[in-house]
């Protein structure tokens, strides 16, 4: 994806864990950090406590979906998933994309990755890999003070 692009239909899920959102439910209200993330995926692991914490602290403020983006078939376990997001406290909605059609639509080739929506579902700000998270927050902070 592009910056300024517009956030893709998060449709073709295969599961959804701790609730179902469309993109009409987050565009208009406040902006969207979209999280891509794998069970397999050590570094995205690590940054999970980072990703709770802007849930968190921006409950009223800012939507977090996490996705999760299989990197093998042992990562298409379902039960393994569910584990892991439990061990790791994710309680935001996880968009399961077994089938990668949501990870096609954003064109994204890495885990973790993050997106930063406008409340107009517009792409803001994207980065990949277990650093930078303070610049990630950086970026939500700017959007969100666009409000």
């Amino acid at each position: 994806m592009r910056l300024r692009e517009q956030m893709p239909e998060l449709v073709g899920a295969t599961a959804w864990l701790n609730g179902q959102k469309t993109k009409a439910d987050l565009i208009g209200e406040k902006p969207t950090l979209i999280h891509f993330w794998s069970i397999s995926c050590q570094l995205c692991k690590e940054a999970i406590w980072a990703i709770n914490e802007f849930r968190d602290k921006y409950r009223d403020e800012l939507n977090v979906i996490a996705v999760h983006m299989p990197r093998s078939k042992a990562d298409l376990d379902l039960s393994r998933i569910k584990s892991v997001a439990a061990q790791h406290d994710m309680t935001q909605p996880i968009f399961v994309d077994g089938e990668v059609k949501l990870t096609d639509r954003f064109d994204n080739h890495y885990v973790p990755a993050y997106y930063v929506f406008d409340k107009n579902g517009l792409l803001r700000h994207y980065q990949a890999g277990g650093g930078g998270i303070r610049m990630l927050e950086k970026r939500v902070k700017r959007v969100l003070v666009e409000l």
